[in-house]
Protein backbone atom coordinates (compact mmCIF):
# COMPACT_ATOMS: atom_id res chain seq x y z
CA UNK A 1 0.00 0.00 0.00
CA UNK A 2 1.33 3.59 -0.63
CA UNK A 3 0.98 6.81 1.25
CA UNK A 4 -1.58 9.57 0.63
CA UNK A 5 -0.48 12.28 -1.75
CA UNK A 6 -0.55 15.41 -0.07
CA UNK A 7 -1.34 18.36 -2.09
CA UNK A 8 1.43 20.61 -3.16
CA UNK A 9 1.90 24.32 -2.08
CA UNK A 10 2.78 26.72 -4.58
CA UNK A 11 6.27 28.14 -3.74
CA UNK A 12 6.28 31.65 -1.50
CA UNK A 13 8.10 34.51 -2.71
CA UNK A 14 10.30 36.53 -0.28
CA UNK A 15 8.50 38.40 1.98
CA UNK A 16 8.05 41.98 1.44
CA UNK A 17 9.79 44.16 3.71
CA UNK A 18 7.86 47.28 5.37
CA UNK A 19 10.50 50.63 4.75
CA UNK A 20 11.72 51.80 7.70
CA UNK A 21 10.08 55.09 8.94
CA UNK A 22 11.25 58.78 8.20
CA UNK A 23 8.56 61.11 10.16
CA UNK A 24 8.80 60.66 13.81
CA UNK A 25 7.18 62.64 17.20
CA UNK A 26 8.90 65.57 17.95
CA UNK A 27 10.17 65.37 21.59
CA UNK A 28 9.57 68.92 22.46
CA UNK A 29 6.41 69.61 20.99
CA UNK A 30 4.73 66.43 21.47
CA UNK A 31 3.46 66.53 18.16
CA UNK A 32 3.14 63.19 15.84
CA UNK A 33 4.38 62.76 12.66
CA UNK A 34 5.82 66.23 12.56
CA UNK A 35 9.58 65.44 12.81
CA UNK A 36 11.57 64.70 9.88
CA UNK A 37 14.73 63.14 8.55
CA UNK A 38 16.94 63.49 5.61
CA UNK A 39 19.93 61.76 4.73
CA UNK A 40 22.65 63.04 2.76
CA UNK A 41 25.04 60.22 2.69
CA UNK A 42 27.72 61.63 -0.05
CA UNK A 43 27.84 64.39 2.17
CA UNK A 44 27.92 62.12 5.45
CA UNK A 45 25.41 64.14 7.35
CA UNK A 46 21.91 63.38 9.17
CA UNK A 47 19.79 66.25 9.56
CA UNK A 48 16.08 66.31 11.68
CA UNK A 49 14.08 69.08 12.19
CA UNK A 50 9.89 69.52 13.58
CA UNK A 51 7.86 71.22 11.24
CA UNK A 52 5.83 72.69 14.08
CA UNK A 53 8.05 73.79 16.76
CA UNK A 54 11.27 74.15 14.50
CA UNK A 55 13.52 72.08 16.09
CA UNK A 56 16.91 71.16 14.64
CA UNK A 57 19.56 68.54 14.35
CA UNK A 58 22.43 67.04 12.43
CA UNK A 59 24.72 64.32 13.09
CA UNK A 60 27.47 62.33 11.43
CA UNK A 61 25.87 59.25 9.37
CA UNK A 62 27.51 55.95 7.84
CA UNK A 63 26.46 54.39 4.75
CA UNK A 64 24.65 51.74 7.30
CA UNK A 65 22.65 54.74 8.89
CA UNK A 66 18.95 55.16 8.23
CA UNK A 67 17.13 57.69 9.57
CA UNK A 68 15.83 56.08 13.13
CA UNK A 69 19.38 56.18 13.72
CA UNK A 70 19.60 59.88 13.44
CA UNK A 71 16.32 60.10 15.28
CA UNK A 72 17.65 57.84 18.17
CA UNK A 73 21.21 60.15 18.30
CA UNK A 74 18.81 63.12 18.66
CA UNK A 75 17.12 61.19 21.41
CA UNK A 76 20.58 60.53 23.45
CA UNK A 77 22.00 64.13 23.01
CA UNK A 78 18.90 65.55 24.31
CA UNK A 79 19.25 62.93 27.37
CA UNK A 80 22.62 63.70 27.58
CA UNK A 81 21.36 67.34 27.63
CA UNK A 82 19.07 66.93 30.68
CA UNK A 83 21.75 65.17 32.42
CA UNK A 84 24.21 67.85 32.34
CA UNK A 85 21.88 70.59 33.14
CA UNK A 86 20.13 68.84 36.14
CA UNK A 87 23.84 68.10 37.31
CA UNK A 88 24.78 71.59 36.90
CA UNK A 89 21.60 72.88 38.38
CA UNK A 90 22.42 70.26 41.49
CA UNK A 91 25.95 71.86 41.58
CA UNK A 92 25.08 75.23 42.11
CA UNK A 93 22.35 74.48 44.91
CA UNK A 94 24.76 72.79 46.67
CA UNK A 95 27.56 75.49 46.18
CA UNK A 96 24.86 77.88 47.07
CA UNK A 97 24.12 76.45 50.29
CA UNK A 98 27.77 75.94 50.66
CA UNK A 99 28.33 79.47 50.61
CA UNK A 100 25.49 80.34 52.55
CA UNK A 101 26.66 78.29 55.71
CA UNK A 102 30.27 79.84 55.17
CA UNK A 103 28.89 83.25 55.38
CA UNK A 104 26.34 82.65 58.09
CA UNK A 105 29.52 80.80 59.95
CA UNK A 106 31.54 84.18 59.08
CA UNK A 107 28.82 86.24 60.30
CA UNK A 108 27.77 84.80 63.17
CA UNK A 109 31.42 83.79 64.50
CA UNK A 110 30.95 86.39 67.29
CA UNK A 111 27.89 86.51 67.76
CA UNK A 112 28.32 82.76 68.72
CA UNK A 113 31.07 83.67 71.32
CA UNK A 114 28.55 86.34 72.91
CA UNK A 115 25.88 83.15 73.25
CA UNK A 116 28.69 81.03 74.48
CA UNK A 117 29.63 83.54 76.95
CA UNK A 118 26.00 84.26 78.30
CA UNK A 119 25.19 80.35 78.34
CA UNK A 120 28.15 80.18 80.59
CA UNK A 121 27.05 83.02 82.59
CA UNK A 122 23.66 81.96 82.90
CA UNK A 123 24.58 78.28 83.93
CA UNK A 124 27.06 80.18 86.28
CA UNK A 125 23.74 81.97 87.83
CA UNK A 126 21.60 78.95 88.27
CA UNK A 127 24.82 76.99 89.89
CA UNK A 128 24.79 79.40 92.98
CA UNK A 129 20.69 79.78 92.95
CA UNK A 130 21.38 75.81 93.99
Amino acid sequence: MGKRKKSSRKPQGPKKREPLATVFPCLFCNHEKSVTVKLEKKVGVGQLSCKVCGQSFQTGINYLSAAVDVYSDWIDACDTVAKDAADQTGRDAASSYRDIDVSAQGRGGSETEQDRHAANNAIDEEEENY
